[in-house]
């Protein structure tokens, strides 16, 4: 199996805690080399954000189980790099 370089993933996670210590939290996970937030939304209990991790080998499962310790649920996988290095997208005639 192919490893898992880089994941980007929707992520609905309670006010608390705030983005920066939840971001931090998750970049402790092993496995974790680095990881974005942003903020997608907002509203009166939760946020809805987007994570962008990257590492040698990415560990799906202990991540999720990381996001799920503080109190978040992952939406949707919304991109995936996998094999010896992050391909870069590149725009071709579909995306027009």
């Amino acid at each position: 199996m192919a490893t898992v370089r880089r994941l980007v993933i929707d992520v609905l996670k309670p006010h608390d805690p705030p983005l920066l210590e939840f971001t931090n939290r998750v970049a402790e996970t092993e496995s974790v080399e680095g990881v974005t937030s942003s903020l997608i939304e907002l509203d009166q209990e939760v946020q809805n954000i987007k994570l962008t991790f990257e590492g040698e080998d990415l560990d799906f499962a202990t991540i999720e189980e990381t996001i799920e310790n503080l109190g978040g649920s992952i939406h949707s996988v919304d991109q995936v790099a996998c094999g010896d290095y992050v391909v870069k997208d590149r725009r071709t005639l579909q995306d027009t």
